[in-house]
């Protein structure tokens, strides 16, 4: 299998801009993201990628850390520009030179030009070198002023495609006998609903299987909290998304994570996902299984 089209976006520009954060950026937006990378390993990297067929979006970070290599990064993107089968995009990052003094002041980092003398003069030499490369790039993004949060945005702005998930909800199901989730923003315990478990003939099952499902559902209890709680996840999801995080994990536990938790993570899974990209884990929901299978 081989990709007939890929999309490259490098991202360049002076140190302390905001590369790092740019890169963050692009892996949210699905991107394989790799840090200095040498431009001269560029186009044999690619071709291991076109015949891979595995990956179609790539952002590469190429800065002065590479310096024993940068020279050759004009050579790199004349390159590319005439290779058909990749679509090749430079994002180039600056801002002001009080900014950048600013932020090695307040990282304490040494500027990779500077590193026996002051972090000005490392900065005229980087504008310097970086004068030719800028002229190659599309898009140029001067974040003196900028937050994290607001480059993030200019960026998902900027750079994402219709299938570009900038937003992603986790919904998970578990036993609270197994522990809680450690990486869940959100938690919600079910049970004090009516559990399954004690009808011989849904015990075997789980609350995927429709007898389970529609047990669960069957209670005036479950309905009221449901609607409840889907109304809270409703209102509190664009708030999350409006501060700039990229995804949320909404864990929904009963006591083993096989009935009441999975049939109600389903249905919240599915009615979110006609409003963002949903995915759906069952974490504890064969735990049951793999014990009676080891005794």
């Amino acid at each position: 299998m081989t990709t007939d089209h890929l999309e490259l976006v490098i991202i360049t520009g002076m140190s302390g801009a905001g590369k790092t954060v740019a890169m963050q950026s692009f892996e949210d937006m699905g991107f394989f993201c790799i840090d200095n990378m040498p431009p001269s390993l560029v186009p044999k990297f690619w071709e291991l990628i076109k015949e891979s067929g595995k990956v179609s979006k790539i952002a590469l970070v190429i800065d002065l850390r590479s310096r024993a290599f940068f020279q050759e990064i004009q050579a790199m993107l004349i390159e590319l520009e005439n290779t058909s089968f990749i679509n090749t995009r430079v994002l180039f990052l600056d801002a002001t030179d009080e900014e950048l003094v600013s932020r090695y002041k307040e990282t304490r980092r040494t500027h990779p030009l500077a590193m026996d003398g002051l972090v000005t003069e490392g900065i005229r030499k980087e504008r310097a070198l970086l004068e030719e490369t800028k002229v190659y790039a599309q898009t140029i993004i001067n974040t003196t002023s900028l937050a994290p949060r607001e480059l993030r945005e200019r960026i998902m702005k900027e750079f994402k495609t219709t299938d570009t998930h900038t937003f992603r909800v986790e919904m998970l199901s578990f036993g609270f006998k197994y522990g809680l989730p450690i990486d869940a923003d959100i938690v919600m315990d079910v049970r004090f609903l009516p559990n399954p478990h004690y009808v011989d003939a849904l015990r075997p099952l789980n609350g995927q299987d429709a007898p389970v499902y529609d047990y669960v559902m069957s209670f005036a209890e479950t309905q009221e909290f449901y609607h409840k709680f889907k109304a809270l996840i409703d209102s509190i999801l664009p708030g999350y998304k409006k501060e700039g995080k990229n995804n949320v994990t909404i864990a929904i536990g009963c006591t083993g994570g096989q009935h009441r938790s999975v049939a109600l993570a389903e249905r919240m899974g599915k009615e979110l996902g006609n409003e963002y990209h949903v995915n759906i884990t069952h974490r504890d929901k064969a735990k049951r299984k793999e014990t009676v299978n080891r005794s």
